[in-house]
């Protein structure tokens, strides 16, 4: 069965099949702030969706990041280090992208098992 959450025409923001959570791409709360900035309040985003859908961030099987520049790798991986926790760094992607705004400067989708 598949259980989708948060539905819209376009997108579910949340995804469930057999055990495994899929979040839609996830993008920070005020795209006026710094890539720091922006790429906490993205994760603390991902952290609810996650939370809700039955999983943690301790159980990320896998991310994708978008930046729209990698001179921003090194401050957004600072907030990702201090983000996950140490032992339980999923399988990552980090790549340029445009983005849906010019203002944004990171999103993340993320696959993650749910919380047995």
């Amino acid at each position: 069965m598949i259980e989708r959450m948060h539905t819209k025409a376009r997108m579910s923001r949340i995804v469930k099949h057999k055990g495994t959570i899929y979040l839609c791409g996830q993008v920070c709360a005020d795209a006026e702030q710094g890539i720091k900035e922006q790429t906490q309040t993205m994760l603390d985003k991902v952290e609810a969706l996650l939370l809700e859908a039955g999983s943690a961030k301790e159980h990320i099987l896998s991310a994708t990041i978008y930046l729209k520049t990698m001179d921003d790798f090194a401050d957004m991986n600072a907030v990702w280090d201090a983000w996950v926790p140490e032992g339980h760094a999923p399988a990552r992607a980090c790549v340029t992208a445009n983005m849906a705004r010019e203002a944004l400067l990171v999103e993340i989708s993320v696959v993650a098992a749910e919380i047995e």
